[in-house]
């Protein structure tokens, strides 16, 4: 099922809102001007999505900054006009929005600005359920690659796959039989050049210090194996040792903190 984005912004509004906003409720009906503005230094995200739920409620919005633009504390970054009681009913769920997104956007920029332009950073599916189409665009607009959306979207044979199969082999031809292009978690070196014989895309190193995925590439190399697959390393990478994995010769990095320890962006609106 396509996603539809206005639709789940309406949701978040609506689950907010309850039976109704009864503190806006009291207010006298007025028109204001508000403006959101940041409180620290970011990468913006989230901007069309948070204008998009303050006109589902009938206001005015202005973009003064792009998503994707860096932002400073203390800039204006959209001004929205309208009926008082509609604005403060939308504020809560557009600032979530926009925290969250810039955060996740922020993260990402930093650590992609550690590893070589070659190295691509990936995010997960750690994600909160209802956020992830939000989550990957703003990993997107931090420099980052989504990877798999959904399930449906690439083969992934990870450690419990195997287990159940029993057989890493039998499943990669099983694989094989049915799709172009799959994905191979695999634990050891062993197993990484066996996946690379039998035709994996994509093999996903687990949890290898940075030694053990140089060992693997020269083992890989050796055996004129490289240059077949793309390599990815992924487990217990952070904003602290990410430059290490960058210098080891992967091809992707995956980082599931940027999507599920997001620290948001701070960000207010002022009437």
């Amino acid at each position: 099922m396509p996603f539809n984005a206005n639709k789940q912004l309406s949701q978040f509004l609506v689950e907010d809102i309850g039976k109704g906003d009864i503190t806006s409720s009291l207010l006298t009906k007025k028109k204001i001007a508000a403006s959101i503005i940041s409180r620290e230094n970011a990468v913006l995200a989230g901007g069309k999505y948070a204008k998009k739920i303050f006109e589902l409620k009938g206001s005015k919005v202005r973009i003064l900054k792009k998503d994707g633009s860096r932002i400073k504390s203390n800039q204006v970054i959209m001004t929205i006009n309208g009926d008082a009681r509609n604005i403060l009913t939308c504020e809560r769920t557009a600032l979530n929005i926009l925290t969250r997104m810039s955060g996740i956007a922020t993260q990402t920029n930093e650590m992609v600005k550690k590893i070589p332009k070659k190295t691509k950073l990936f995010a997960t599916r750690k994600t909160a359920p209802g956020l992830r189409y939000f989550d990957k665009e703003a990993v997107e607009i931090g420099g980052g690659k989504k990877h798999r959306l959904r399930l449906d979207e690439m083969v992934m044979i990870k450690d419990n796959h195997i287990a159940v199969e029993d057989s890493l082999l039998s499943l990669i031809k099983k694989a094989k039989r049915k799709y172009k292009k799959f994905e191979v978690e695999v634990e050891n070196t062993s197993d990484a050049i066996v996946a690379a014989k039998e035709g994996a895309t994509i093999i996903m190193l687990d949890n290898f210090s940075p030694i053990q995925i140089k060992k693997t590439v020269k083992s890989l190399e050796d055996q004129k194996l490289r240059k077949k697959v793309m390599l990815e390393a992924s487990g217990g990478i952070n904003a602290k040792n990410i430059s290490t994995y960058g210098k080891t010769g992967v091809d992707i990095i995956s980082v599931g903190s940027i999507t599920n320890s997001v620290k948001g962006i701070d960000v207010s609106l002022e009437i």
